[in-house]
């Protein structure tokens, strides 16, 4: 329940408040994953850009959890925030490249079940000819 309340908190605070040029490509907090003592938040992020531009936007993230914390502290009337650490989330593009992978297979699977179809039209319009075989172990047609 804190860990949703950090999370919309920070959201807020990295759209509202956060001026750092490094911020580009929009970051999202993911999750927030909260230790049970309450001293230690793992704040789960994605980034839109290239990885030089994730690097950049984490590392203004993390510059910036000092100031963040001291505003959590304020907004969520708290004794003492939990230390913020900020990572990138590469659940979400081991999940991105499950679906990707999912549906190649889909698609492959299309493709075959297409080439399955076309061959079994083909050799349903195909004429059977009757073979029979004679006494002397030779076919004929009839």
């Amino acid at each position: 329940m804190l860990g949703s309340t950090i999370q919309r908190e920070l959201a807020e605070m990295i759209l509202r408040d956060l001026q750092d040029p490094r911020l580009t490509g929009m970051p999202s907090v993911t999750r927030v994953k909260v230790s049970p003592d309450l001293s230690i938040a793992d704040v789960f992020i994605t980034v839109m850009g290239t990885p030089g531009q994730q690097t950049a936007a984490l590392n203004a993230l993390r510059h910036s959890a000092g100031l963040m914390r001291a505003k959590l502290t304020r907004s969520l009337s708290l004794r003492q925030a939990p230390y913020l650490k900020f990572n990138i989330d590469e659940d979400l593009k081991k999940e991105i490249e499950l679906l990707e992978l999912i549906r190649k297979a889909s698609e492959e699977n299309a493709e075959l079940d297409r080439k399955r179809a076309e061959a079994a039209a083909a050799s349903a319009a195909e004429p059977t000819e009757n073979l029979s075989t004679n006494s002397e172990g030779t076919r004929s047609l009839e």
